[in-house]
C-alpha cells in the first residue's frame, strides 16, 4: 500500500488582488506593469546577461520585443524590481516557453532558460537559482515532470525557469538533495592606513583623524571628521568636545589653589597636566573664526579654510601673523622680515629676517657710543652697548686735599673740588704760598707742622689753609687732666711751660660712657678709650639664639644666624629671604592666631592686616596698566590682585589715520582710535596702486606692494628679475670673492652691501710653516710671515713602530723644537700578539685579508637560518657562548623543539666546535651539546655582527 501523498505547501504565493491570503509579509498594492515600458536595449548578449540581473525597486518584469520572437525574448531579461519576478513582453505578453510534450534537459538546461533562471534577483522575484514554485492563476505547481495547459504556458514558464527537463520525479518519502549554490569571490577589504608619520604636529594631526587613528585621551575613541573637537593651545593634543567639557567641570581635575586666594578656578589639560583658564564650551576651527565648521572635502578635519592669522609665540613672539591654512598645532617659524632696528647706540639700524631679529634685547652695531658721561666732560668709550654708559673711568691727572700725593685717578671717583693753600719759606727767606685744588682723600696722615715746631697734625687727610694751625697741646690750650675732672692746678704744682711738658694724670676713673653705654673703667688716661671687655649675653637679630660676647662686639653689630626667612610678605608674590630675619617670629605668631581664628569654610578675608614691617614688601609694582601707555606703570607698591585703571585722562580727539572717523574728548588713558570703514588712501613710495584695505592707524602698515619687479642685488653682480616690489634689499646668494687688502684671501661672505667685507681679515693664513711643513693656523697676518717661535697647533697622529696605535695630538714643532713629529709611541702587548699572529700567518700560508674584521666564522646556512628568527636564534647563541665560557660544564641539553630549530642548533654547533646530537623520539626530541677537544673558544664576532657585514 502506498503511502498518501502529503499536500504540498505553498513556499511563495503571488496575489492576484487585494483580498487575497496567505502572503508571507505585507506587500504593497501591484502597480502598473505596462505602464512605463523599458526602453529598447542592445542585442549584445553579455551585456544583455548584465543588464539582465539589474534590479530596482519596482516589479521584476522581463522586457523582450515581439519583433524578436520566443527565443530572443527567453534571452533578453529586463530589469528586476520589487514586485514579484514576472517574465513579460515588451508589449505586455508573456515569453512563450516550451510545449508540454517536448522534454526538458535537467543536467544541461538552454542557455535561454539558465539566463532566465540567474535574473530573479528582485525583492519579490524568485530567489537566485531557484524555480519559481506557484503558477501565476494561482495553483501550485511541483513534480518532476509537470504538464500545464497552453493558455497558462506563458505564465508558468515565467516561473519555472529554475525546473529542469531530466530532474527525477519527486517522491514524498525520499529527501530533496540541495544544490550547491555558486561560490562568490571574496571582498577585498580596504587597507587601512598606517598612523601618521609626519614631521610636524599638524600634519600628523589631519592625518590621524583622517584616517581614524587619532584617539581622544580622555575616552580612548577615535575622532572622526564629524565629531565635534576641541584643542589644547599649550600641547595641542585633541579631545571630543564633550569629554573634555565633563573634565573640566570635575573636581578632580581642578589646578591646586591656596586656600586665601581669590582668583577664579582652573583646571588641568589631561594631556600637559598644566593648568588652564578658559574653560571648553564651544567648538570652533583651528584658527577660531568660525565656530560649529563643517567637514569639506578637501580641507583639513575641522578647518575652516580660512588663513591661520594666529600670533606666533614659539620660538619667540613674532608681529606677523601665520599665512598658513587654518590647521591644528602650533603656527610654523616665521619666514618673513623683520622691522628695521636701530642699534643700542642709535647710529645705524638694519632690516633681518623676522627670525633672526631680537625683538627683546636688540644688537649692537660695533661702534664706539660716544654718548655725554655723568660727568659731563667725558663721552663713553665703550661698543655700542645696552642700557647705561655707566660710570666714567677716564683717568684725569689730581693731588689730595693734603697736597702729599698727585696721580691719575678715574673720574668716577674724585671727590668735590676743594682749594687748598700752604705757605712756605724759601732759603732766601722770602714767604710763597702754594695753591692747588684737591679732587682725593689720601691714605696718609696730614703730618703738617704746628706753630709750635715740634709737633705734626695727626689727622687724616683734608684741606688745608694758608696760615699754620696752633698746636693743641700748647699750655694756654690745656687746662685739666685727659679725664677732665681735676684741673691741673690741683694735680701738681708744676706749670707747664711749652707743649713738650707731659700733662699729668689724675688716679680717678675715666668714667667716659662708651657707645655700649657702658663707663670706661680705666684710669686717667690719654688719647682714645679702649674698647668695652665686658662680657654680655646677646640675643641675634631673629631673638631665637643667645650668645656671650665682648660687649664692644655686640655694640657694632647684633650677630646673625644662619636661619634664613621663608614668610611671603603682604604682596603674596616675594618671600622675605632675609638672613635671621628680626621679625620672623612675629610672623610665626602672627600666622598662627589666623589659622585658629578662622574658621573651617569660611570666606576668605584679607590677607593684608597684620603684617610686620620687616614683610612689607617695599618694591613698587611697576606692571603696566591697562591703558597700554608704555609709560603708564602702576606705581603703587607691589601687591595682590590686578592693578587699578589708569586714573590719566586725555583732552585730545583720538581719530583714525584719516580723521573721518573721531571720538571727542574727554577720554580715558587708553582709548584706542575707533575702526574706520573707508579706504586707506596713503600713496605707495613705489608709485604703484595701492592695494584696497580699510583705514588703520601708522601702527599697522599697508599690505605690502604686490608688484613684481627687476632688482640689482646688493653686490651688484646680478639683476633679479620677479622680485617683490616691497623687498628693498634682494641677495643673489653668491659669494662676494672680492680681494680683501691682505692680497691673500678673498671675502667669503654672501652677497651684502659695497664696503661691507669681512675687514680686517680674520681667516686662517694657510701659508706653510717652515718648520712642519703644515699650514698656519694663525689669523691672517699678510705680508708679515709667519712666526716659527710658536707651537704648530696643527692636529696629527702619533703611532708606534707597527702603525696599529694612533694619538691624535698637536704638532707643536718650532724653530726651537721639533715637538711631536718626530716621536712614537711604545708598542703594547696587542701590537706583539699582532706580529706574531702575522709571523704564524705567513708560516701556515693563511691569507690575512680573508681574516680581518669582515671575516664571517659562520657557514651560509647558519646566517640564513638566524635571520628567519634573529630574535629567538640570538638566545640560543647567548646559552652557547655561555656553555663556552664555562669550563666546568661538559653538556649543554636544550628543550624540545621543532626540526627546523634543532637544525638551526646542530648548525651553529658545528661552527662553535662542539659535537651534537638529537635524543629522544618526537615530540621530546631535543638537541644535546657536547665539548670536544677540538673545541678552542666561541667565534669572537656574534651572528648580529655577522648579518651586518653580510
Amino acid at each position: 500500500m502506498s503511502a498518501p501523498v502529503p499536500t504540498p505547501q505553498p513556499i511563495e504565493q503571488i496575489p492576484t488582488g487585494p483580498s487575497s491570503g496567505n502572503q508571507r509579509r505585507r506587500r504593497p498594492p501591484q502597480r502598473n506593469r505596462h505602464a512605463n515600458p523599458p526602453p529598447e536595449i542592445d542585442d549584445d548578449p553579455a551585456q544583455e546577461s548584465q543588464r539582465g540581473s539589474k534590479g530596482g525597486r519596482g516589479r521584476r518584469q522581463h522586457a523582450g520585443s515581439n519583433e524578436r520572437g520566443p527565443d530572443a525574448q527567453q534571452e533578453r531579461g529586463g530589469r528586476s524590481g520589487r514586485g514579484r519576478g514576472q517574465l513579460t513582453g515588451r508589449n505586455g505578453g508573456t515569453t512563450q516557453q516550451p510545449q508540454p510534450d517536448e522534454p526538458l534537459n535537467a543536467h544541461n538546461p538552454a542557455p535561454e532558460q539558465a539566463h532566465l533562471r540567474r535574473v530573479h534577483r528582485g525583492r519579490g522575484g524568485a530567489t537566485q537559482g531557484q524555480p519559481a514554485r506557484m503558477a501565476h492563476g494561482g495553483r501550485r505547481q511541483f513534480g518532476g515532470l509537470l504538464t500545464v495547459d497552453n493558455e497558462n504556458s506563458a505564465s508558468v514558464g515565467s516561473h519555472m525557469s529554475g525546473l529542469q527537463a531530466h530532474a527525477p520525479e519527486f517522491h514524498p518519502s525520499q529527501p530533496i538533495l540541495p544544490r550547491n549554490p555558486r561560490p562568490r569571490p571574496p571582498r577585498e577589504q580596504k587597507r587601512r592606513a598606517s598612523k601618521s608619520s609626519a614631521p610636524d604636529i599638524a600634519t600628523r594631526t589631519h592625518e590621524d583623524i583622517d584616517n581614524g587613528h587619532y584617539e581622544c585621551a580622555i575616552c580612548t575613541e577615535e575622532l572622526r571628521r564629524s565629531s565635534r573637537a576641541w584643542s589644547c593651545r599649550t600641547c595641542w593634543t585633541v579631545f571630543h568636545l564633550g569629554c573634555v567639557k565633563k573634565w573640566s567641570t570635575n573636581e578632580g581635575s581642578a589646578a591646586a589653589r591656596q586656600q586665601a586666594q581669590d582668583a577664579p578656578r582652573q583646571w588641568r589639560c589631561p594631556g600637559c597636566n598644566l593648568p588652564q583658564d578658559v574653560f571648553p564650551k564651544t567648538f570652533s576651527c583651528w584658527c577660531g573664526k568660525e565656530v560649529d565648521p563643517k567637514p569639506l572635502s578637501g580641507l583639513p578635519p575641522y578647518s575652516c579654510g580660512q588663513t591661520c592669522s594666529r600670533a606666533r609665540t614659539l620660538p619667540k613672539k613674532c608681529p606677523h601673523p601665520c599665512p598658513a591654512t587654518c590647521h591644528a598645532g602650533p603656527c610654523p617659524p616665521c619666514s618673513q622680515m623683520g622691522p628695521t632696528q636701530s642699534c643700542f647706540c642709535g647710529n645705524k639700524s638694519i632690516t633681518r629676517r623676522c627670525s633672526d631679529t631680537d625683538y627683546d634685547k636688540g644688537w649692537s652695531c660695533g661702534d664706539v657710543c660716544g654718548h655725554p658721561m655723568p660727568c659731563g666732560e667725558h663721552r663713553c668709550p665703550r661698543p655700542c652697548h645696552d642700557g647705561l654708559c655707566g660710570v666714567c673711568e677716564v683717568r684725569i691727572p689730581s693731588r689730595c686735599y693734603c697736597g702729599q700725593i698727585e696721580k691719575d685717578i678715574l673720574c668716577c671717583h674724585r671727590g668735590d673740588s676743594k682749594e687748598s693753600s700752604q705757605s712756605h719759606t724759601t732759603a732766601d727767606g722770602l714767604m710763597t704760598v702754594e695753591r692747588w685744588v684737591g679732587l682725593f682723600v689720601c691714605s696718609n696722615m696730614c703730618g703738617r707742622e704746628f706753630d709750635c715746631g715740634k709737633h705734626h697734625c695727626e689727622k687724616p687727610c683734608h684741606k688745608q689753609d694758608t696760615e699754620t694751625p696752633h698746636c693743641p697741646l700748647s699750655p694756654d690750650t690745656v687746662s685739666h687732666c685727659p679725664c677732665g675732672k681735676s684741673p691741673l692746678l690741683e694735680i701738681s704744682d708744676r706749670v707747664r711751660k711749652t707743649c713738650e711738658d707731659p700733662i699729668p694724670n689724675c688716679l680717678k676713673p675715666c668714667g667716659k660712657i662708651l657707645e655700649c653705654r657702658h663707663e670706661c673703667l680705666q684710669l686717667c688716661h690719654q688719647g682714645e678709650c679702649m674698647p668695652c671687655l665686658r662680657l654680655v649675653s646677646i640675643a641675634c637679630r631673629c631673638g631665637r639664639t643667645n650668645s656671650s660676647t665682648v660687649c664692644h662686639q655686640g655694640a657694632e653689630e647684633l650677630p646673625q644666624c644662619m636661619r634664613v626667612c621663608r614668610t611671603s610678605l603682604n604682596c603674596g608674590r616675594h618671600e622675605c629671604g632675609e638672613r635671621c630675619c628680626p621679625g620672623e617670629r612675629k610672623a610665626s605668631e602672627r600666622q598662627s592666631n589666623m589659622r585658629k581664628l578662622r574658621p573651617l569654610h569660611s570666606a576668605s578675608r584679607p590677607f593684608d592686616d597684620g603684617f610686620e614691617a620687616e614683610h612689607i614688601c617695599t618694591r613698587s609694582c611697576g606692571r603696566q596698566l591697562k591703558c597700554g601707555n608704555s609709560n603708564h606703570r602702576c606705581q603703587e607698591l607691589c601687591h595682590k590682585g590686578a592693578c587699578g585703571t589708569c586714573r590719566e585722562a586725555i583732552f585730545e580727539e583720538v581719530g583714525c589715520h584719516c580723521g573721518r572717523t573721531v571720538l571727542q574728548p574727554p577720554l580715558p588713558c587708553g582709548t584706542e582710535p575707533p575702526p574706520c570703514q573707508f579706504q586707506c588712501e596713503r600713496p605707495k613710495a613705489c608709485g604703484h596702486p595701492q592695494v584696497a584695505h580699510s583705514c588703520h592707524q601708522d601702527e599697522e602698515s599697508c599690505p605690502k606692494c604686490p608688484f613684481l619687479t627687476t632688482k640689482l642685488c646688493l653686490c651688484g653682480k646680478q639683476s633679479l628679475k620677479n622680485q617683490p616690489c616691497w623687498l628693498n634689499e634682494v641677495r643673489c646668494g653668491n659669494v662676494c670673492g672680492r680681494r680683501l687688502k691682505c692680497g691673500a684671501h678673498k671675502c667669503q661672505k654672501q652677497c651684502h652691501r659695497p664696503g661691507e667685507c669681512e675687514e680686517p681679515c680674520r681667516q686662517p693664513c694657510g701659508k706653510d710653516l717652515d718648520v712642519c711643513g703644515h699650514p698656519c693656523m694663525a689669523p691672517c697676518h699678510s705680508p708679515f710671515p709667519c712666526k716659527g717661535d710658536q707651537p704648530c697647533q696643527h692636529k696629527i697622529f702619533v703611532n708606534c713602530e707597527c702603525q696599529r696605535i694612533k694619538k691624535e695630538a698637536k704638532c707643536n714643532a718650532s724653530e726651537h723644537s721639533d715637538g711631536n713629529l718626530k716621536k712614537t709611541l711604545k708598542c703594547d702587548n696587542d701590537c706583539a700578539r699582532l706580529e706574531r699572529n702575522r709571523k704564524l700567518a705567513m708560516a701556515l700560508n693563511i691569507d690575512t685579508d680573508t681574516h680581518q674584521n669582515n671575516h664571517i666564522p659562520y657557514s651560509a646556512a647558519t646566517l640564513n637560518m638566524y635571520q628567519e628568527n634573529s630574535t629567538w636564534a640570538a638566545a640560543q647563541e647567548k646559552e652557547l657562548r655561555l656553555f663556552a665560557a664555562n669550563p666546568a660544564e661538559k653538556r649543554l641539553r636544550f628543550r624540545p623543539m621543532r626540526a627546523d630549530q634543532r637544525a638551526f642548533l646542530h648548525s651553529i654547533a658545528k661552527d662553535f666546535g662542539f659535537d651534537s646530537h638529537s635524543m629522544d623520539p618526537e615530540p621530546h626530541r631535543h638537541v644535546a651539546i657536547f665539548k670536544t677537544p677540538r673545541f678552542v673558544m666561541a667565534p669572537t664576532k656574534t651572528l648580529t655582527e655577522c648579518a651586518r657585514i653580510q
